[in-house]
């Protein structure tokens, strides 16, 4: 068992509720964030644990991952630019932080002998149509013209980057592909739907719609993902492989209003907004996106265990929380 791990993006969603599993299962975790996208409010009831640290600062910086690094067992690197807003937005950001960041992590790893564990997205199967997707299915995506791809190129690249690694050194990697992982703690700020559809709900205002809502996502809560992620990381099998991290519970964003509506009592009305008003001109988008769960079910019993409904039960419960 991993007893010192290495979060890069500790300070984030995901990388927070990772944070205090491991520190539960008695591991020593250091966090590296540089609070871009992540949040100090995410990890302050752990900055009073003894094995616990946070470090600010940048994955890319070479020399703070090398040093850091060669004192864990292993590193969960999570630290990536995130959320449709975020990308559309500043492409170049995404694209250097994504690439870059995970080259000098996965440098150092390789150094020091270090177990990488690298967070990537169902982003990178594109516009595949053949649903739902499986770990070895094609990417297809679309043009350079738009920047909404960039992401999914950029995390393509990582995990071209880490199975490279993998074969060329033998360095111990795995490769998790979440599917629209929500829960407490996430924020809307960068196009993430959930939160969004729930504070406009809250507050009886417009839940706006992007496109015909005819599209459909699985959402997966937080807390089964990041025991899929520790399981993965522990297991041997795991090696040089990439996995589903997800939920089969498919919904449409339009239902997903509806249910989200329902829940807080709102008296929010569902509002369409076209896509080029939302992104500009010319955004791609996908209509489904599920994963097959056979090789992780397989590798190590996931399965998830909180469905759609309970999870935003618990984010409302979350924000009404926070607001007071």
């Amino acid at each position: 068992m991993k007893t010192s791990v290495l979060v890069t993006g500790g300070a984030g969603f995901i990388g927070s509720h990772l944070c205090e599993h491991l520190l539960a299962d008695g591991q020593k975790v250091i966090v590296i964030d540089d609070l871009s996208t992540g949040s100090l409010d995410n990890i302050q009831q752990l900055l009073s644990n003894g094995r616990f640290k946070f470090i600010e600062g940048s994955v890319r910086d070479a020399d703070l991952i090398r040093n850091t690094i060669k004192q864990v067992d292993c590193v969960y690197h999570l630290a990536a630019a995130v959320g449709v807003n975020l990308i559309v937005e500043r492409p170049v950001h995404t694209i250097e932080t994504n690439i870059h960041g995970t080259e000098v992590v996965l440098c150092a790893a390789n150094k020091f002998g270090k177990k990488v564990l690298i967070t990537s997205t169902s982003e990178v199967y594109g516009k595949n149509e053949q649903v739902p997707f499986k770990e070895d299915d094609d990417t297809v995506l679309g043009s350079t013209k738009f920047s909404r791809w960039s992401y999914a190129c950029s995390k393509a690249i990582d995990e071209f980057l880490a199975l490279a690694y993998h074969k060329q050194f033998g360095l111990e990697v795995v490769i998790v592909r979440l599917f629209n992982t929500i829960g407490p703690r996430q924020t809307g700020r960068y196009g993430m739907v959930v939160p969004r559809f729930i504070g406009w709900a809250m507050k009886n205002e417009p839940l706006l719609i992007y496109g015909t809502g005819k599209q459909s996502r699985s959402f997966t809560y937080v807390g089964d993902v990041i025991k899929a992620m520790s399981a993965l990381m522990e297991s041997e099998k795991s090696n040089g492989e990439v996995f589903n991290v997800g939920s089969s519970e498919e919904i449409t964003i339009e239902k997903l209003a509806e249910k989200v509506i329902t829940k807080t009592n709102s008296k929010s009305e569902k509002k369409y907004i076209p896509y080029d008003q939302a992104y500009g001109q010319g955004f791609d988008d996908m209509q489904r996106r599920l994963p097959s769960l056979e090789k992780i079910k397989q590798i190590v019993g996931y399965e998830p265990s909180t469905g759609l409904d309970e999870t935003i039960g618990k984010i409302i419960a979350d924000m009404r929380d926070k607001n007071g």
